[in-house]
């Protein structure tokens, strides 16, 4: 019944432009015409990593719920872990519109949106009303217009840091005029610098250290990911998530949309984003904490993530294509998976392929 009140739900969703479309499902969730559809707890999927206890390693990317409006009714779906954002200090409306783009042959999406969001204080307001205990992270960014960008991550540490249960850098929008510059060596150690140092001394008065993660780009030279982990591991940094949109086209049908400016995620993202992060995760070791994002759709994609190198997994625009049921359909192929395979953990598979997607290129 669930899939075909997704099918049906597809086909109304599909007739509208993408964006108002994204608004109407935010009402269904709002509202609870979206159905709950989490699966059963497993405590071999349970993780910890950088601290925290993830019920399951199944996560929602941020860029859905960018005005912290429904964290609670995600984590209901059965992520384990949902990320709002990215918010910014100031309101902005983002670039203009069309800025969304589906491309249905390739379950693809390209997006400009450009960090468009009602600021730190909506969303702040929002996540002082939700349980202290969901897994909730908090994306931060910069305004378009910010004389300071630096000073724009800092604040949104000390603006979240009593709700965000980890926090999220994005520097790697390919939407904001000059974003990814701060990927750049010592760009990224002047910014890690102080949003570390800001998390320090809210942690010291808070009595609680939030985690930090860093996400990046997949359209990173070589020289750059040697430069974001040296970085990285140079300030002790909490994790990385591997990663954004990329700006490439190759390989797509849809030459149409595919001619649209903006960051490509969805399936075709799925080997570009992997191998990026087999190659971060060879030169970063063992330990350091990855996020894989990047075109997963269903649990064998999160699976190879995780056999890439990855602790937890993210997805956002496959579920445009997939429907809401799509979380807890991932958790449950993971819990098969433990069977088949005779796992204590899922965390046991972890970097079982990293060679492989290392050893790739795209």
């Amino acid at each position: 019944m669930i899939d075909v009140f997704q099918s049906l739900a597809r086909r109304g969703l599909f007739l509208l432009d993408p964006e108002a479309a994204h608004g109407l499902s935010i009402k269904g969730l709002k509202t609870g015409l979206v159905p709950a559809c989490a699966a059963p707890a497993d405590a071999r999927l349970t993780q910890t990593v950088a601290g925290l206890t993830f019920a399951n390693p199944v996560g929602l990317a941020a860029g859905y719920d960018k005005n912290a409006e429904v964290p609670e009714a995600l984590l209901r779906l059965g992520f384990g872990f949902t990320e709002i954002g990215t918010v910014t200090p100031k309101p902005q409306a983002g670039n203009d519109k069309p800025r969304i783009f589906r491309l249905v042959e390739d379950e693809a999406v390209i997006n400009r949106l450009g960090f468009n969001n009602e600021g730190h204080q909506a969303a702040l307001a929002r996540l002082r009303a939700c349980d202290r205990k969901a897994m909730i992270g908090v994306n931060i960014g910069a305004n378009k217009d910010s004389i300071d960008r630096v000073a724009d991550y800092v604040t949104g540490i000390r603006t979240f840091y009593g709700v965000a249960r980890y926090f999220t850098a994005n520097i790697s929008s390919p939407n904001t005029p000059g974003l990814r510059d701060l990927q750049a060596r010592e760009s990224l150690s002047a910014l890690l610098l102080a949003v570390l140092a800001a998390r320090d001394g809210e942690a010291a008065k808070a009595g609680v250290r939030v985690p930090v993660f860093l996400k990046i780009a997949p359209d990173l030279t070589e020289e750059g990911m040697d430069d974001i982990a040296a970085v990285a591991l140079a300030h002790q940094l909490d994790g990385l998530i591997v990663s954004n949109t990329t700006l490439s086209r190759e390989g797509l049908k849809d030459q149409f949309q595919a001619k649209e400016s903006g960051g490509l995620s969805g399936k075709p993202l799925f080997e570009k984003s992997t191998i990026a992060l087999a190659k971060m995760r060879k030169r970063v070791g063992p330990d350091l904490p990855i996020i894989g994002v990047g075109g997963v759709s269903s649990a064998e994609t999160a699976a190879e993530k995780i056999r890439a190198g990855a602790n937890l997994v993210q997805l956002y625009s496959c579920m445009v294509y997939e429907g809401p049921s799509l979380p807890g359909r991932i958790v449950r192929g993971l819990s098969q998976l433990c069977d088949r395979e005779k796992l204590g953990s899922i965390g046991d598979i972890r970097g079982t392929r990293m060679d492989y997607w290392a050893d790739k290129n795209v």
